[in-house]
């Protein structure tokens, strides 16, 4: 069973403080790159017991993450209209 949460959700959460936590189907930051929400799918004080595990249930293409309560990156929404971007010609 997994819970879809963001990563500040992950980390303000006292169930997953000082874990491994396994991420599948993330969103990730398009400059960093790196996860801001996923499906939490299983979590670990001890890394190699989670992958284990994640080999074991076949998941492969997961993201793992520590928690230590920091939050790697926090991304607000978009604006909901934002100007188009056109393309012009220098005179």
């Amino acid at each position: 069973m997994s819970t879809k949460l963001s990563w500040l959700q992950v980390c303000r959460s006292g169930d997953f403080a000082g874990k491994w936590v396994a991420l599948d189907n993330c969103r990730f930051d398009e400059n960093t790159l790196k996860p801001v929400e996923g499906d939490v799918v299983d979590w670990d004080e001890e890394l190699p017991a989670l992958c284990a595990r994640m080999r074991e249930t076949g998941r492969s293409s997961c993201s793992i993450l520590f928690c230590d309560g920091e939050v790697l990156v926090e991304t607000r929404p978009a604006p909901a209209s934002e100007p188009p971007i056109r393309a012009g010609r220098l005179a």
